[in-house]
């Protein structure tokens, strides 16, 4: 279960130097109209070593280098503010975050006056931070260890889908912040060189519905080949209540890696079984740090006849992205 106490920095359990902690606050905006925006907002801290990175990325369009979206602007050597205090910091970069209700109410501010950037917006959460590793809340923590969802990285991992309201401003464009999305906090050893795959997706519906899931994927036969999906852990929410995923499966098919179409059922702890389909509107190569990449898609999403939107991120080492690069390009 997740405490109020986790919204903070938590004691290392490894004297490794590379133990970190994230925020992700991913968003969007304008997503009634021709071009929705995809953004999000990182915070990488490695404590043990007084530093932290930090991204942000405003994008509506289909790159594939990051400086052609809207916005992106990225840091790895920003120092951690002293006293550390996860629940309120405030970054050299402009990205300032507090939580008044620990892990329920985040407001947070970046601006970066130069690029005319602007974005502000409290975040209220819909449920309870739901722990991939309790077996009380997640089907698929039953006796499984949980260091191995994403290597060491997800030791310590909450998800959480809230409501975002704000605005965002971008090179003279600017958008009302008013939608459901979900966010997510780890902690744990988070090594430069990633090994393993991530598949991390969510779909938000008007109704109030909320798809959220971890995948694993194999994208060994080259990146335009689609790729079977094995679930890890997730969530439904719906009709007020949150209901852990105990079985899921699907298959997304990619383009240049790019995840353009999510076919996935999931089965929740109550034995009800969604069918979901996602298309995506953009793509943009979001590294959360130098040795991963996210292909990072926000999606429209249809269940029962229903839309909704929600983004997914295949992250995967540069290791093995280039092996699959150098194999195709041969």
């Amino acid at each position: 279960m997740i405490r109020n106490e986790d919204v903070q920095f938590h004691t290392p359990t490894s004297d490794d130097p590379l133990w970190a902690e994230t925020n992700y606050f991913g968003l969007y905006a304008g997503q009634d109209g021709p071009a929705p925006l995809n953004i999000g907002l990182y915070g990488l801290f490695r404590e043990p070593l007084g530093v932290v990175g930090s991204t942000v990325a405003i994008n509506s369009r289909r790159v594939r280098e990051p400086w052609a979206a809207e916005y992106w602007d990225s840091w790895e050597h920003l120092v951690v503010p002293q006293p550390s205090n996860l629940a309120s910091y405030k970054l050299a970069n402009g990205l300032t975050v507090h939580s008044s209700d620990p892990n329920r109410v985040w407001d947070v501010d970046y601006s970066d006056p130069a690029a005319g950037v602007e974005i502000h917006f409290r975040y209220t959460a819909l449920h309870r931070a739901y722990d991939i590793n309790d077996p009380d809340e997640d089907p698929m923590a039953a006796g499984k260890d949980m260091a191995k969802t994403w290597g060491h990285a997800y030791a310590g991992h909450f998800d959480q889908s809230g409501h975002y309201e704000g605005e965002v401003q971008v090179r003279g464009r600017r958008e009302p912040i008013d939608c459901i999305s979900t966010m997510d906090h780890s902690w744990g050893v988070r090594a430069e060189r990633q090994t393993s795959r991530l598949s991390w997706m969510h779909a938000h519906f008007p109704d109030g519905t909320v798809f959220h899931g971890l995948f694993d994927y194999k994208p060994e036969n080259g990146p335009d080949a689609p790729t079977p999906l094995s679930m890890t852990h997730g969530y439904i929410l719906e009709d007020g209540g949150c209901y852990g995923l105990k079985a899921g499966s699907g298959t997304t098919d990619r383009k240049g890696l790019y995840p353009e179409r999510i076919q996935v059922s999931v089965t929740d702890k109550r034995d009800k079984t969604f069918e979901l389909e996602g298309n995506a509107l953009t793509t943009f190569p979001w590294q959360s740090q130098p040795g991963v990449v996210g292909h990072n898609c926000l999606h429209r999403w249809t269940l029962n006849g229903a839309t909704g939107y929600g983004e997914c991120m295949d992250f995967i080492g540069l290791g093995e992205l280039g092996a699959i690069w150098d194999a195709a390009l041969r």
